[in-house]
């Protein structure tokens, strides 16, 4: 039987190489310290939690909830923007749930997408903002990920060279996965070049409330003029630690959240009612649990950088989100982010993820959660150290260092 379109045009997943070998590791005794998936360690707040359980003992919440969200979730949402970045939005005409972010990217995708439409993304990047439109029948062309100068020019080389003229453009500031963070300049002079382009803007704001040093970044649709085009994704995922109940939101121009709309209601009927109910609650209630969140993961930021330098590897400290986008050290780089990373669960007892996985601009790279805590974390460190001060020794005869130097 041939390989259906759809699959056919998706690679095998790099990710999966990676978990594979850590259950065999695991399996066999070793002690993973586990630094590669982005699943949040915290738990929920406790007062979010007790709202799911009491909604879910109402007799009259468990039945088909609202495609769009219920309106009380939307109106949340809705004060949340105006809260955190001034920006007003219609809860019934500009907000809509997702079934997490990526749910909404995949569907707006599907919604906006016709074969061969181009669509220009980061690289590297989450997967789904790449192969969510490829998935859709579009064609993807890259663009550098850092938010630079660099990237206005491959941005105007690429409406002016693509056929067809591009759909949209995807931005994700703190990005996943390289944590670079964009200013609210970069988004005025992005609007404006949609505006000027007919560009759709789709922005993935997934780690609005994971930042450090006291400086939030802001929102896409604090430029003016960017509910024209624009339309930002959020998740309650990272900022309350709720990644398992899978809560999202699409805002911004009126147009396109109808098309999602018009998707998602032939696809699904909304998260379980409880759940919604419970992000209400997380969104209107008390938001000390976010400060204590962040101070968290800027603890662990800290002694990761600090141990794994001690170990010999440098890491740049991410300025946001829960990730540091590691240089692999020079004496392994031409192994690519793969192998490394297969070597380091091998040698080391340390899972990360391979840049490979993000695209292939993300080769030099290695992709750091901060999803242990500092003890683990500085385990990581202790067996990182090990490794790198005996691998000229123990390893010439498993990988060709000196052809990697």
């Amino acid at each position: 039987m041939n390989e259906f379109y759809s699959v056919r045009r998706l690679p095998p997943y790099v990710f999966e190489q990676v978990n594979r070998l850590k259950a065999r590791a695991r399996a066999g005794g070793a002690d993973i310290v586990d630094l590669g998936m982005g699943n949040p360690d915290l738990p929920t707040p406790a007062h979010i939690v007790e709202k799911l359980a009491d909604t879910a003992r109402r007799g009259d919440t468990h039945g088909y909830s609202a495609s769009r969200g219920i309106n009380g979730l939307r109106r949340a949402q809705a004060a949340y923007y105006d809260r955190r970045f001034g920006v007003k939005v219609d809860p019934d005409s500009q907000v809509i749930v997702t079934i997490g972010s990526k749910e909404g990217f995949a569907n707006m995708a599907q919604a906006i997408t016709g074969p061969g439409d181009v669509v220009l993304c980061p690289n590297p990047s989450y997967p789904i903002h790449g192969f969510g439109f490829l998935m859709a029948g579009g064609v993807i062309r890259a663009l550098p990920a850092a938010p630079n100068e660099d990237y206005f020019r491959a941005l105007e080389r690429a409406v002016m060279h693509s056929i067809p003229k591009p759909l949209a453009v995807v931005v994700c500031y703190p990005s996943n996965p390289t944590a670079h963070v964009a200013d609210l300049d970069f988004y005025r002079d992005l609007v404006s070049f949609a505006r000027r382009n007919e560009l759709i803007v789709l922005s993935d704001l997934a780690y609005s409330e994971v930042y450090f040093d006291g400086n939030p970044p802001p929102s896409i649709l604090q430029a003016p003029g960017a509910m024209d085009v624009a339309v930002e994704f959020t998740s309650m995922s990272k900022t309350f630690s709720m990644a398992g109940w899978r809560i999202g939101f699409a805002v911004g121009n009126e147009r396109l959240i109808a098309a999602l709309g018009r998707v998602k209601s032939y696809l699904d009927y909304g998260a379980f009612t409880p759940v919604q109910v419970a992000a209400a609650a997380a969104l209107n209630g008390p938001q000390e649990c976010i400060d204590e969140m962040r101070a968290t993961y800027q603890r662990r930021r800290d002694v990761m950088v600090d141990c794994f330098g001690r170990a010999g590897w440098e890491i740049p400290p991410p300025a946001a989100s829960m990730f540091a986008w590691a240089p692999i050290p020079e004496k392994f780089r031409g192994l690519g982010s793969l192998e490394f990373s297969k070597l380091l669960i091998e040698k080391a007892d340390v899972a990360v993820a391979p840049g490979i996985g993000f695209g292939e601009h993300g080769d030099d790279y290695v992709r750091i959660a901060l999803v242990e805590n500092e003890q683990r974390i500085r385990q990581a460190g202790r067996n990182l150290r090990r490794f790198l001060e005996s691998a000229d020794k123990t390893l010439h005869n498993v990988v060709p260092l000196s052809a990697a130097r």
